[in-house]
């Protein structure tokens, strides 16, 4: 029975860190999946668009008059400067050895935020 107890404990030592360790978020989990947004979007609007769309698009328009909220594009790559404080914002710092590690913080208001380009 002890050998039992002892392969049982080898094979946890070796599986728990690698499972711990695949479990942590990474960088790469933020990356865009656009195929999987557009997967996605088809398949709400499969769904609920066309079911809805001709009772609620009026609607909609007729309470959206002057009241909607002004969207501005911006091109990828173009950097932004924050008007307020974000607060608690999910971000990705580099420890000392570069290596990418999750945290949180308040992005102060004037910072400016740009996206990284992927390395091709």
């Amino acid at each position: 029975m002890r050998w039992v107890t002892a392969i049982l404990e080898a094979v946890l030592r070796v599986l728990l860190p690698a499972l711990v360790e695949a479990s942590k978020p990474k960088a790469e989990d933020a990356r865009p999946q656009p195929v999987l947004r557009d997967r996605l979007r088809q398949r709400v609007w499969d769904t609920w668009g066309r079911k809805t769309a001709c009772i609620f698009l009026p609607i909609v328009w007729l309470l959206s008059g002057g009241c909607a909220t002004r969207t501005i594009y911006v091109p990828d790559g173009t950097p932004v400067r924050l008007r307020e404080t974000v607060p608690r914002a999910k971000v990705w710092v580099l420890d000392a050895s570069g290596t990418p590690v999750a945290g949180v913080m308040d992005l102060p208001e004037g910072w400016y935020c740009l996206p990284v380009p992927e390395d091709p």
